[in-house]
């Protein structure tokens, strides 16, 4: 979470959706730039609004507005799956390195997770409860040079995002079965995806 109290702006950190690079290249502007712990960091929408909003509001003295990238949610579940493949955590029960993408993705759709598969969902992080503020402004991760046009003319920046945490490379192939299932379980992701784009 990266708020603007002077430009009235707070972007909230969807995971795998490049926060570790943006928050790198706006924490010299930024008025509070939250790293840890990562709970708070990747705070949602609802939770901000329950424990955040009316704080920063009251600093900023008027409104904030609030904006969040979502990523396609295939594309998200293989950077988490690629992610945490990486040798450091080989043997720990979040490691994917024993698994093909395709095992991933059933886990993830299974009733109960594995420790492996609990990596959220964009749709609870990114959409607030009914009657209460929704984010403000939503992009889409593939097409972030919007995203930057749009901050670095909020902010009067000129961005410019370094390469940082990047998941290791590795085979994210689903079956058609298995992507279907995905869309019919996961379709508000998919809807709050589409949503988004400009």
């Amino acid at each position: 979470m990266i708020v603007f109290i002077k430009k009235k702006l707070v972007l909230l950190a969807n995971p795998k959706t490049g926060s570790t690079a943006i928050q790198a290249a706006l924490d010299p502007i930024a008025d509070a730039t939250f790293r840890n712990p990562p709970g708070l960091k990747h705070t949602n929408i609802q939770r901000y609004n329950r424990f955040y909003r009316k704080a920063f509001e009251s600093h900023a003295q008027g409104p904030l507005e609030t904006a969040c990238l979502v990523r396609e949610p295939i594309d998200w579940l293989g950077s988490w799956y690629r992610y945490r493949a990486r040798p450091q955590i080989v043997g720990q029960p979040s490691s994917t390195a024993h698994l093909s993408f395709e095992e991933f993705v059933l886990a993830y759709l299974g009733g109960t997770r594995p420790e492996f598969a609990k990596v959220g969902d964009q749709a609870r992080f990114a959409m607030a409860k009914e009657n209460t503020d929704q984010i403000t402004h939503l992009f889409q991760y593939e097409q972030m040079d919007l995203f930057i046009d749009f901050l670095n003319d909020r902010l009067g920046a000129s961005i410019v995002l370094p390469r940082v945490n990047v998941s290791p490379l590795a085979s994210v192939e689903l079956s058609g079965a298995t992507k279907a299932k995905l869309h019919k379980k996961c379709a508000d992701q998919f809807d709050l995806w589409t949503s988004a784009r400009r």
